[in-house]
């Protein structure tokens, strides 16, 4: 409520969402409020800037009401029918407007702070830019799947040009709402597309109707194929920060494809 009065909002009560496992989600009538208890310094404008930059790219997000280090208030989108070719379309579309160079702006993955930086050499500002924080984080847990994770990433990734990309695409922020599917929650920087590919399999994944119309649309290079487990090292090392030992052993199969 105290939220909606700063924005200056009608008021409603607050209904509790599915989701949120970094905040607390509530729907206001047709608005959507985000809360933490001890949000980071800059955690709710780092999500809006990321929802306006996937906007402007041509990609669905819910509209930003409102933002302050506090909370967030978005548009609620009603859902609507699953639609994998329209997520298809829209984010080969996103996965084909390249940018100039690799960079990224200090934002999080979930609540961790992550640093801002720009780079040539793709290999080197991943690891740097998203991998490393990770890696630091969690070295005490990891043992001598450390050294593994830093070999890994000795050798060149495959490049096709930097675009932007949402950062955190599991199938729980793609929000299937009427008129076609809005991405939420983003993490973005401007990378390889592997990057999302890599996110898209985990954890079960997208559905084979997603990868059919979106291979139609913009086929996936065997050298970028062979890559995403590398690209998945990093989300599985947040998954060891954030959940604990319990994901080492994928983190272990993943480092083996990624060397093999």
């Amino acid at each position: 409520m105290d939220l909606l009065e700063r924005a200056g909002l009608p008021l409603y009560p607050l209904e509790p969402l599915s989701g949120g496992d970094m905040a607390r989600v509530y729907r206001a009538g047709p608005y959507v409020v985000k809360l933490h208890p001890h949000p980071p310094p800059g955690f709710f404008p780092a999500e809006a800037r990321g929802l306006r930059a996937l906007e402007e790219a041509g990609v669905r997000v819910p509209r930003v009401y409102w933002v302050g280090e506090e909370g967030l208030i978005l548009e609620y989108l009603p859902p609507g029918p699953e639609d994998w070719e329209a997520l298809a379309h829209a984010l080969a579309r996103l996965h084909r407007a390249w940018r100039e160079g690799y960079r990224a702006e200090p934002g999080f993955l979930g609540t961790f702070p992550l640093p801002g930086g720009e780079g040539r050499d793709w290999r080197a500002f991943f690891f740097e830019a998203r991998v490393l924080p990770f890696l630091e984080a969690t070295r005490p847990l990891l043992g001598a799947l450390a050294q593994e994770v830093e070999r890994a990433f000795q050798k060149p990734l495959p490049t096709e040009g930097p675009v932007l990309l949402h950062g955190d695409l599991w199938r729980g922020n793609v929000h299937f709402a009427r008129g076609g599917p809005a991405l939420l929650d983003p993490s973005p920087f401007v990378g390889e597309r592997g990057v999302d590919l890599a996110m898209m399999r985990l954890f079960g994944g997208f559905p084979e109707a997603f990868w059919r119309a979106y291979e139609a649309l913009y086929p996936i290079p065997q050298a970028v194929r062979r890559a995403l487990s590398c690209y998945q090292i990093y989300y599985l090392l947040a998954h060891v920060h954030f959940f604990g030992a319990g994901y080492l052993s994928a983190l272990r199969r993943a480092l083996s494809a990624c060397v093999s």
